[in-house]
């Protein structure tokens, strides 16, 4: 008997989301940081070690469709953990608002990142084993075929 893979829908999708996402919150917490902080955590590093402060809230808001309130508390948590700082710019600037118009990496952020990363790749690996290219590739463009569109409805207020 031989058995058919599902049609890919809204369900089969959020299956895979949610299931990979546990796996990966498992390596975060053992590691004392939340989903958002890691995203946030990327975001800066992705930008190059420092970001702007909007920039950076207006990127982690695009990517988990979340308030921007939410992420400057998670920034708040991540610079209390002294996983990030005020950029030294700021500091130099007598101007400078009372909040950091950027914030940076500190050796401990990079750190708990890298470290959090390589723990993520050995799960990412293991849950993608046996997949072609070819499957990567046609389940990458069908997924942000999905995002972009996701992302233009929530931009129209649909």
């Amino acid at each position: 008997m031989t058995t058919t893979a599902p049609r890919a829908d809204g369900r089969v999708l959020a299956l895979a989301h949610h299931a990979a996402r546990a796996r990966l919150e498992g390596v975060l917490t053992r590691h004392g940081i939340t989903f958002h902080q890691s995203v946030t955590l990327r975001a800066v590093v992705a930008a190059g070690g420092a970001a702007g402060r909007d920039e950076l809230v207006g990127d982690v808001v695009g990517s988990l469709k979340t308030e921007a309130s939410v992420v400057s508390g998670v920034i708040g948590e991540l610079t209390s953990a002294k996983l990030l700082e005020a950029d030294l710019a700021d500091l130099a600037d007598p101007a400078a608002p009372a909040a950091p118009a950027r914030v940076r990496l500190t050796d401990a952020g990079r750190e708990l990142y890298e470290a959090t990363s390589a723990e993520s790749a050995e799960v990412t690996a293991r849950l993608y084993a046996g997949l072609t290219d070819e499957e990567l590739e046609v389940t990458g463009r069908v997924l942000t075929l999905i995002t972009e569109r996701a992302n233009a409805e929530l931009a129209a207020g649909a």
